[in-house]
């Protein structure tokens, strides 16, 4: 069913609230440690610093990324993600895994106590077991 132009999907809610190639750097930059403005400048090449004070603002505004101040003068903030963002951060790995492709990467993610490539599957918690997509339902907020 298609939907009305004033009842977006959710993808398209997800990407007015991230959706832009400099946002979902900075969440990857973001993924293993909080970093502060020099350093998302240098780790996200490219990147001009007034793009990156706009994006990281708008990250703040849609919750995906907290800053802090480690320097009161001058003002310096420490940037890392919300819990928000980890989750958001979680989807760029499969989209990350997607473009690497089934073949071996070093990239890939591993379970590092076997060393096996690791797989995104939907699981429920209350039955405890694997959702195939045929037992799927449409993406839905509750």
């Amino acid at each position: 069913m298609a939907r009305m132009a004033d009842d977006p999907s959710p993808l398209a809610q997800a990407l007015d609230r991230v959706g832009d190639r400099w946002s979902l750097l900075i969440v990857d930059a973001l993924m293993t440690s909080p970093l502060r403005f020099g350093e998302l400048s240098k780790t996200v090449a490219g990147i001009a610093p007034n793009v990156l004070s706009v994006r990281l603002e708008r990250l703040q505004g849609a919750r995906v990324v907290t800053s802090t101040p480690y320097s009161q003068r001058p003002l310096r903030y420490e940037y890392r993600l919300t819990d928000e963002g980890r989750e958001l951060a979680g989807v760029l790995r499969l989209l990350s895994s997607w473009e690497q492709g089934a073949g071996p990467s070093e990239a890939a993610l591993c379970h590092d106590a076997c060393g096996t490539r690791l797989e995104a599957q939907w699981y429920c918690p209350t039955c405890a077991s694997v959702v195939t997509e045929e037992e799927g339902s449409e993406l839905r907020r509750l």
